[in-house]
């Protein structure tokens, strides 16, 4: 069966035409063409907005704005942010970050989404046509969300942010998980802030509280980072597929933050 495909000039007629049965939004296409491909009878029609301000990049002041159809190709090619390109880069292939959106990867399931995983260490938040939410909300809730994601903010760290992708085929593997941090130091070298985001240790991005919690006070050295390193799995049901087990994920989680910790 052929998909119809409408396009509106703005995300508010867009945001209209979603409530009719049997539609789906496009952004890049790597997960509702896919599944339309493999058979989803559920969808009829593909519904996608031009609107200027979902291809955006604005940063200012430190704040950054992303709009929901920009590309990982663009993230990782934009001069302002650099430091986030290793996590752009982390999602597929070069093809694949072409087609990739941002707001395409905030629902993408376990083992992919691993740029959302950098979103929830940076504490972003989540833009819809009529207000945002905090990321960790949205990931909670969005099998729920019927409405079209706008855009992706966050306030970017002068430091202190890391990413970690872990696959077994380099560079474009499926990850075995993903790692990223936000860390804030005081003078003498101890952590004063902490926000650690896991992909793959459940059915979505979570926080690693637990780890967090246990780095304040500490410094970034080895014996600095142990309880953290023990505490890392607590809270986790990592998904087990053809990449890996649930039994491996836990295993080598600790492993890796380490790597990312010590850096």
């Amino acid at each position: 069966m052929a998909l119809a495909l409408q396009t509106f000039s703005t995300v508010k007629d867009a945001n209209a035409a979603l409530k009719a049965a049997g539609t789906r939004y496009l952004g890049g296409g790597t997960l509702v063409v896919r599944a339309a491909n493999e058979g989803d009878v559920s969808v009829s029609s593909l519904i996608r907005s031009t609107e200027p301000a979902l291809s955006a990049i604005t940063v200012s002041g430190g704040k950054v704005r992303i709009g929901a159809s920009v590309t990982m190709a663009a993230i990782a090619r934009h001069p302002d942010l650099a430091s986030l390109a290793h996590a752009a880069r982390a999602v597929g292939g070069p093809a694949i970050r072409t087609m990739a959106t941002v707001g395409g990867n905030l629902f993408a399931p376990a083992p992919y989404g691993d740029f959302t995983v950098a979103l929830l260490a940076l504490d972003a938040t989540v833009n819809i046509d009529d207000g945002e939410l905090p990321i960790e909300t949205f990931l909670a809730k969005r099998e729920s969300n019927h409405a079209i994601i706008t855009a992706v903010g966050f306030t970017f760290p002068a430091e202190g942010f890391r990413f970690l992708k872990v696959s077994r085929i380099k560079p474009k593997g499926v990850s075995v998980l993903s790692i990223a941090a936000v860390l804030e130091q005081a003078p003498d070298g101890t952590v004063s802030s902490a926000r650690i985001a896991l992909g793959c240790m459940a059915d979505r991005p979570m926080r690693a509280t637990a780890a967090e919690k246990a780095l304040l006070g500490r410094t970034l050295t080895s014996d600095g980072i142990a309880p953290a390193l023990a505490a890392a799995g607590d809270g986790t049901s990592p998904v087990t597929d053809p990449i890996a087990s649930a039994w491996y994920r836990n295993e080598v989680l600790p492993v890796h933050l380490g790597r990312l910790l010590l850096g």
